[in-house]
């Protein structure tokens, strides 16, 4: 009875510490880039005057940046009515961002035609893992991975499902890119952390 009891109880530390542990990853969204397509084609010199804030040379880059101070983004805007969002922290900014800017332009006599077709094209996120990873062993206990230390000191592996590219460091810190939905990023991290951890790759102080 005395064995099956410590049995269970080092069970239960087993269980607690992996869940503390898991509980230690953290994920921060550092920008999202979304695209948005009018209908409609937008005259850029006439936005660039009604809106001195604004910055357009054509004869550098054929966009105009539509900066917002809230929230905090930077949108281009394209003569065939596309538009590229970036820095937002959701898709929620974006989609808010989008709707201010042609806001904006309807308060200023620019007739918008219907509404926008917004998309995630890119999530890019940091955080880290709660421990240290071994990333000489990680780029040979796991597929599509490259790791060049003398070049750089991180490891570049590119995941199937969700398909994403995650670049780790010795700290475990890492950076996340290539998702589009939010969900896909913190999956992509659960995945990795239980992967890294089933394989003993990373370990906790």
């Amino acid at each position: 009875m005395k064995l099956i009891a410590k049995r269970a109880r080092d069970e239960i530390y087993r269980w607690s510490c992996e869940i503390s542990a898991k509980e230690k990853a953290v994920v921060t969204i550092q920008n999202l880039v979304a695209t948005a397509g009018l209908k409609q084609r937008l005259d850029l010199d006439i936005i660039a005057r009604l809106f001195p804030g604004t910055e357009y040379r054509p004869e550098q880059f054929p966009g105009l940046v539509f900066r917002l101070k809230k929230p905090k983004t930077a949108t281009l805007l394209f003569s065939s009515g596309k538009m590229v969002c970036t820095g937002s922290k959701s898709e929620r900014q974006a989609r808010k961002a989008v709707s201010t800017i042609l806001n904006e332009l309807k308060r200023n006599k620019i007739v918008i035609v219907g509404k926008p077709s917004i998309k995630v094209v890119n999530i890019v996120a940091s955080g880290g893992l709660g421990g240290s990873i071994d990333l000489e062993k990680t780029t040979y206990s796991l597929k599509k991975t490259m790791y060049e230390p003398e070049q750089f000191p991180g490891l570049i592996y590119r995941m199937d499902e969700p398909k994403v590219v995650m670049l780790l460091f010795a700290s475990g810190n890492f950076v996340c890119t290539g998702a589009k939905k939010e969900e896909e990023v913190h999956h992509a991290v659960a995945k990795l952390q239980e992967t890294l951890e089933s394989k003993g790759l990373l370990s906790y102080k």
